[in-house]
């Protein structure tokens, strides 16, 4: 029997030309969420940071730059990549969570929407290119991708185009350690429509927000700085301990469902594309999945990692990483056909979603 599966036909990226190694932090101020200053040396904080979350450097983009820019730059690698006509794409659809936060001005900036400002640039003329954006954490791309499986399914759509991209460098609180887990980037792919008569592309999705009781575990708040010279700026701010504790028992838990959802074997995965947040986190994440079916002996080179060079972009962190090891950008790593990947993100929400797909 024939079905409609969403198959990836196109990968893009891109990745700001700012290096920022960690001795960029070593000038900064630290303070506690109580006000009060660090009584560590910078050095200490970098290399307690370090050894944390396996960071080494992060990209950021140069000051002319928006998200919205970035997010076309990834988009038209994404459409030469899948050889398609973009006025055949029937959904843009952008995820990100602040806007466009200028360099000089951190005034939330999302009408239009970035899609719509995607599809400007993009020189699109169809008016049935339908664009929108989606704020959801950072499984914000994640769920869009999840978003555009439904169209495709329902037969309301044959090309889709979706983006991940934010810049975290701009809403990060420099008086705060955790600036240095923040990123930016864009990353995008376009999913098409396949006729098959075995499963293909897309074979399930779980998706889960835990509001009740977490969702203040990323917000927006002023600076730790009591002296800051605009109190009334609103900076990114995580519970990062129990963010931790939190991922380490539902992701896991989360990712095994949605492989039960698609009757796939944890043994038959080639490569688990997770959520580049805290490499320490991911190493546990993983390790708690296989102990989930009584592994325990992981197989080498199935979780490619970014993190210690291109930090937490967030949206973008997913697709960037798929992108670049589509292209053989990351060592002892490729996608080959007929692999089984596993998709999954945590972020603001705090929301939970994971994918099963075969390439």
């Amino acid at each position: 029997m024939n079905n409609i599966y969403s198959i990836i036909t196109g990968t893009g990226s891109y990745i700001p030309t700012r290096q920022i190694k960690n001795d960029f932090f070593l000038s900064n101020e630290f303070y506690e969420s109580d006000g009060r200053k660090l009584d560590k040396s910078n050095q200490e904080v970098i290399d307690k940071f370090l050894e944390i979350t396996a960071i080494e450097e992060r990209r950021y983009v140069t000051n002319e730059l928006v998200t919205s820019d970035i997010a076309y730059f990834a988009a038209l690698e994404a459409i030469k990549s899948a050889k398609i006509d973009q006025e055949e794409l029937d959904y843009i659809i952008v995820a990100h969570n602040f806007g466009d936060v200028k360099f000089d001005n951190k005034q939330l900036d999302i009408v239009p929407s970035l899609a719509a400002r995607v599809k400007h640039s993009l020189g699109i003329k169809n008016p049935n290119a339908v664009a929108y954006d989606i704020p959801f954490g950072c499984p914000g791309w994640l769920q869009a991708v999840i978003q555009a499986d439904y169209y495709i399914k329902s037969g309301d759509a044959k090309k889709i185009l979706v983006i991940g991209a934010d810049t975290l460098s701009r809403i990060s609180d420099p008086h705060d350690r955790d600036c240095m887990l923040y990123a930016d980037g864009a990353g995008a792919v376009i999913l098409e429509a396949k006729i098959s008569e075995t499963a293909i592309g897309i074979l399930a999705h779980k998706t889960r927000s835990d509001t009740l009781e977490y969702s203040k575990m990323l917000l927006m708040d002023k600076s730790y700085n009591p002296d800051f010279h605009n109190p009334d700026e609103r900076f990114l701010k995580m519970n990062g301990r129990r963010l931790y504790q939190y991922a380490l028992e539902i992701v896991p838990q989360a990712i095994k469902d949605c492989l039960d959802k698609s009757n796939t074997q944890l043994e038959d995965v080639n490569k688990i594309l997770i959520h580049q947040a805290n490499g320490k986190m991911d190493d546990a994440i993983l390790k708690r999945l296989y102990k989930l079916y009584n592994i325990d002996k992981m197989p080498e080179n199935v979780m490619p990692m970014t993190i210690s060079w291109l930090g937490n972009s967030s949206v973008a962190t997913i697709p960037t990483l798929l992108d670049l090891v589509k292209n053989g950008k990351i060592a002892s790593h490729e996608i080959k056909n007929g692999d089984i990947l596993v998709f999954a993100s945590v972020g603001a929400g705090m929301n939970i979603n994971a994918m099963v797909y075969k390439n």
